[in-house]
């Protein structure tokens, strides 16, 4: 059974720094395509917005509000994902998600994708940014 499980995620000023790990257990990242998402809190249960997202070879993809500010990057050898987020803004706060999908989806694809496209999910790990 794969797994994925988040962590780093806390409560940071406006302007900070904050790096998120998500550790897969039950197969290695090189065989799939990679996404961090997130979600509002006041938007709970609706879809989640694409972040970041690198496939096999390692080549990413970001949306355009967080691209140049955030990174994505992998440790194949330790299976852990990680997303370093610079210049943190309020509207960052969010609980966010690693994600696992088909490795043939390209890292624009799975931005767009919604939960069902992607394979496996973990149970997030939660951003708050103060001004």
């Amino acid at each position: 059974q794969l797994q994925l499980v988040e962590s780093g995620g806390g409560s940071v000023q406006v302007g900070e720094s904050l790096t998120l790990s998500c550790e897969m257990s039950g197969a290695t990242y090189q065989y799939y395509t990679m996404g961090w998402f997130r979600q509002p809190l006041e938007r709970e249960g609706r879809k989640r917005d694409g972040v970041a997202a690198i496939d096999s070879d390692g080549a990413t993809s970001y949306s355009s509000d967080v691209k140049g500010r955030f990174t994505i990057s992998k440790d194949n050898a330790k299976n852990i994902l990680y997303l370093q987020m610079n210049s943190l803004r309020p509207e960052d706060a969010a609980m966010y998600y690693c994600a696992a999908g088909n490795g043939l989806m390209t890292p624009t694809r799975a931005l767009d994708a919604d939960y069902y496209a992607m394979d496996y999910w973990g149970k997030g790990t939660l951003v708050t940014v103060s001004s």
